[in-house]
């Protein structure tokens, strides 16, 4: 495994994309993510192709700019004018109806020259089929690339249609399906920190693993995304897409190597090789006040919290829990994952008997920082054998996310796909949580501020606490 390429999924074996179009670019990411990005990578001279955004509204120039304005300024501040100023030279703007032929030979003008384009649709999920066939329609997809944000569908069904219509158009090396949680730090430093140090080896599996606890909590509601929730939910919208593909880091096997095809194999293999949730493996529960949210049906059952219990049905993991866990209006906003080993076999100390603290573990903090924990007992001072659970606590003090779209976009531009998902992966997902989609057990209600409602405790087995996380950024377990 030598060279640049084999760190990245070798983006070079397709020249990069000579033009963006951004289709949705009046809407909440382009504003909130896309436009911020953009203007970085102008920054560093990583963008310097021409980008054509693609709306159904009518704007004009001046117009166009001030949203690029307002939305780098609700961000931060434009700290560097003559990268803005160059910014707002590459850009242009197509205002029309994603089903009419004309918008597209409208796009066809605006990008001029541009013999590669990467089409972003950052656009709602039910126009993604109905951009896709125009882009073919028009021409405008031969030697270009599809850039789709998830949801890939709502179940198994719709993920197999909506890959079918992308595959018609694309190659599957031209399509990259966006999972922006698979973009941040701290996320792909799990799957250098299992497999860059040897110590772990030996012990991530059955044998010394007794549980693995993954937590994406939130302390905000839904805020405006009322008719989104409505057809998604804490499941849909967390559980299937991020948090899985957190657990495929944790769980898979060793790649051969760094490259594209033999980190997504064996990150495909964890999730093929997920047991299918059943209703009791499931607790969903919605926070008090949901139902009054704007655009949420007064009768609604749409969970704002689940907590799942997941078996991993391989040799390495067979028998292993893991609890997986997502909310809107918990105590913090964080996120975490920790590994519970087995307690030693022998009970040669007192305090190493049941119900005498926790066994070690290993702790990842993902948000708002990232951190890894070793948690070890120490004996304390004095004549008896008694010790204190402590933590080895090594934290990368940089806190921001900024780069996460950026990085994104510049590697679906330069045609790596490392950190996008295939298509087969998607699928996988899906099949897991196909059957608790329909068959499931009633949201339960829970008050805000607190984590979820108490029947969640039902999906740990004995013996096992739920790992609370904090958004604190020192050492402090929260258990």
């Amino acid at each position: 495994m030598t060279g640049e390429a084999a760190v990245t999924g070798l983006p070079g074996e397709r020249p990069r994309s000579d033009a963006l179009v951004v289709f949705g670019f009046t809407g909440d990411l382009a504003r909130k993510q896309i436009f911020p990005a953009l203007y970085r990578m102008v920054k560093s001279g990583e963008m310097t192709v021409p980008v054509v955004g693609v709306s159904t509204s009518s704007l004009g120039p001046d117009e166009v700019h001030a949203r690029v304005r307002q939305s780098l300024e609700d961000a931060g501040k434009i700290d560097d004018s003559a990268a803005f100023d160059r910014l707002l030279g590459l850009l242009s703007y197509v205002s029309g109806d994603y089903k009419n032929p004309t918008t597209f030979d409208a796009l066809r003008v605006a990008l001029g020259g541009a013999k590669r384009p990467a089409h972003y649709l950052a656009i709602p999920p039910s126009l993604f089929k109905t951009v896709i066939r125009s882009l073919g329609d028009s021409g405008l997809a031969k030697d270009a690339r599809v850039i789709v944000e998830k949801p890939f569908g709502r179940d198994l069904a719709s993920a197999i249609e909506l890959g079918a219509v992308a595959q018609s158009i694309f190659p599957d090396s031209s399509i990259f399906r966006i999972d922006h949680y698979l973009g941040k730090e701290a996320i792909m430093n799990l799957l250098y920190f299992r497999f860059a140090n040897s110590f772990l080896e030996p012990i991530w599996n059955r044998d010394h693993v007794a549980s693995v606890q993954v937590t994406l909590a939130e302390s905000f509601g839904i805020g405006s995304r009322g008719k989104f929730y409505e057809s998604a939910g804490a499941l849909r919208d967390v559980i299937q897409n991020h948090l899985f593909q957190i657990v495929a880091l944790l769980a898979m096997e060793p790649p051969a190597s760094q490259g594209f095809a033999a980190v997504q194999g064996q990150k495909s293999a964890v999730l093929h090789a997920m047991r299918p949730l059943q209703a009791d493996d499931v607790v969903r529960g919605q926070y008090t006040g949901y139902r009054q949210e704007k655009n949420v049906a007064a009768d609604s059952d749409v969970e704002t919290f689940c907590a799942v219990r997941l078996h991993i049905d391989s040799w390495r993991w067979a028998d292993v829990p893991f609890y997986l866990r997502s909310g809107k209006l918990l105590p913090a906003t964080a996120a975490e994952v920790v590994v519970q080993l087995k307690a030693p076999p022998h009970a040669l100390f007192d305090d190493s008997l049941p119900g005498h603290g926790h066994a070690n573990y290993v702790r990842f903090k993902l948000q708002p920082i990232s951190a890894v924990a070793l948690a070890a007992r120490i004996k304390l001072p004095g004549k008896k054998f008694l010790g204190d659970q402590r933590e080895l606590f090594l934290c990368e003090q940089e806190l921001s996310e900024d780069s996460t779209y950026e990085r994104l976009l510049s590697d679906a531009m330069a045609g790596d796909s490392a950190l996008f998902l295939t298509q087969d992966s998607v699928e996988a997902a899906w099949r897991v949580v196909e059957g608790v989609l329909v068959d499931h057990h009633s949201s339960l209600p829970y008050a805000p501020g607190t984590w979820g409602p108490k029947e969640a405790d039902a999906v740990l087995t004995s013996n096992c606490s739920w790992h609370n996380p904090t958004a604190k950024e020192d050492g402090a377990s929260g258990q």
